[in-house]
């Protein structure tokens, strides 16, 4: 059976986020000043085969630690959509 599966890929919290504060600065040169912080990260779409959701979802974290996220600056969720 074929599990789509959500992979967010995020900046660690103790990091500074460089994009995110770009994205922030802009966001304030808008007018849109009530915006607190910005965290910009990535959303991967993986469509796995796998006999069970659990089995994707191993599958998925795999892949993710391998290449999808750099652990010692991102952190992952892996999701079964």
């Amino acid at each position: 059976m074929t599990y789509t599966v959500q992979v967010k890929v995020m900046p660690l919290k103790e990091l500074l986020d460089p994009q995110g504060k770009a994205v922030m600065g802009g966001l304030q040169n808008l007018g849109l000043g009530n915006i607190q912080d910005v965290r910009v990260g990535k959303n991967i779409t993986l469509q796995v085969e796998a006999n069970t959701p659990d089995q994707a979802k191993t599958i998925a974290e795999e892949a993710s630690r391998k290449l999808l996220a750099n652990p010692v600056m991102e952190y992952f969720e892996v999701v079964i959509s």
